[in-house]
């Protein structure tokens, strides 16, 4: 998304469906002394460098929280739900990353009531936050935190009666429908160090729980890319799919390789099965549309799931997808996936370099 509104209730999409010359690209990060060039396709290829990947992490989530102020699930929201998984191979994130969501988590606090859960973007920043700080508790302090149990609390307040949340359906694959909010509720219940065990006597709130595994396992699935979000909530959560449910996830995540070793976002869905299904003309007018080209956000997502599920990194699948990432990231230090939304923003690049990594790691590549 190009910005982030507190009090955003309607999408506005004006496609920008021919690229912007060279020149003309705005810093896709800015603040202060950080300035992240624009992504664009043409940017030359690398050797792979998991320095230039981590300071690409670092200054876009740091300028975006600088600049921007609210927790995107782009950027920062993505940030901290990976980085603290990558100290053992980058280090600790700076404590200022989880100050900021510290301080934002109190401020939608504030808010609180009906406004606060059907409100524009405010319910997915809560759950990234939730799942950004149980991330930390989970690889930095090794235990729970007071922040980390009141971003779940607030969360679950804040929960419909369908077991999930409001949503938008602006900016796919993120801010784009409730499965996607549900899957990363999910994940933050299942990262919070003792959390669900310290609610041993709390019925409402382990009901609430039952209630998101219950839609996560039984609502109808947007698209596959939403089949590949169930399978990774389903390897941390128990109770959503069995496992014979997980292999056939498996097996679409294998068959839907390509060639070159990469995995494409596009290949996932339906032009139209996107959000609320406003991006079909953009993603139909697109340069690429017939070849859908392997991506970083997709190569490192399918990557993340196969290792999590088990498959060894010596599988060939997982081969091929670690030799895509070694030949294809580019100057900036990030992986191009083109962004569903816009040709003028593509942060979809940003995750596209976070899974990316933390595939990366799990593999033993430094």
């Amino acid at each position: 998304m190009p910005h982030c509104s507190a009090i955003l209730s309607v999408c506005v999409f004006a496609a920008a469906t021919s690229l912007l010359a060279e020149d003309d690209l705005p810093n896709q990060y800015e603040a202060g002394e950080i300035k992240v060039p624009a992504a664009r396709a043409d940017e030359p290829v690398i050797d792979l460098s998991i320095e230039k990947a981590s300071r690409h992490l670092d200054h876009g989530s740091l300028a975006w929280s600088q600049q921007k102020k609210c927790v995107s699930c782009h950027t920062n929201g993505t940030y901290l739900f990976i980085r603290p998984a990558l100290t053992p191979t980058l280090g600790k994130p700076a404590d200022g990353s989880r100050e900021f969501f510290v301080s934002q988590l109190k401020t939608l606090s504030e808010v609180g009531g009906r406004k606060m859960r059907r409100s524009g973007t405010r319910p997915a920043q809560v759950i990234y936050i939730a799942a950004g700080l149980a991330e930390w508790d989970a690889h930095i302090t090794k235990k729970l935190s007071p922040e980390t149990d009141k971003a779940l609390r607030l969360t679950f307040e804040m929960q419909n009666k369908e077991g999930t949340w409001h949503s938008l359906t602006c900016w796919p694959p993120f801010e784009s429908s409730a499965y996607q909010e549900a899957h990363m509720a999910a994940m933050a219940v299942a990262s919070a160090p003792g959390w669900v065990d310290s609610l041993a006597e709390d019925d409402e709130l382990r009901g609430k729980i039952d209630l998101l595994k219950k839609y996560i396992r039984e609502s109808k699935v947007p698209h596959d890319y939403g089949r590949v979000l169930q399978l990774w909530t389903s390897l941390r959560l128990d109770g959503i799919l069995t496992k014979s449910q997980q292999q056939e996830a498996l097996q679409l995540i294998r068959n839907k390789q390509k060639s070159d070793g990469g995995w494409s976002m596009r290949q996932f869905a339906k032009p139209d099965e996107w959000g609320g299904g406003n991006r079909a003309g953009k993603l139909r007018e697109e340069p690429e549309f017939a070849t859908q080209p392997s991506d970083g956000h997709m190569t490192g997502l399918a990557l993340l799931v196969l290792q999590e599920a088990g498959v060894k990194n010596d599988d060939p699948a997982i081969q091929k997808g670690l030799s895509w990432l070694k030949k294809n990231q580019r100057e900036s230090g990030r992986w191009w996936t083109r962004s569903l939304n816009t040709d003028k923003w593509h942060f979809i690049t940003y995750s596209g370099t976070a899974y990316p990594l933390l595939a990366l790691q799990n593999a033993g590549v430094k």
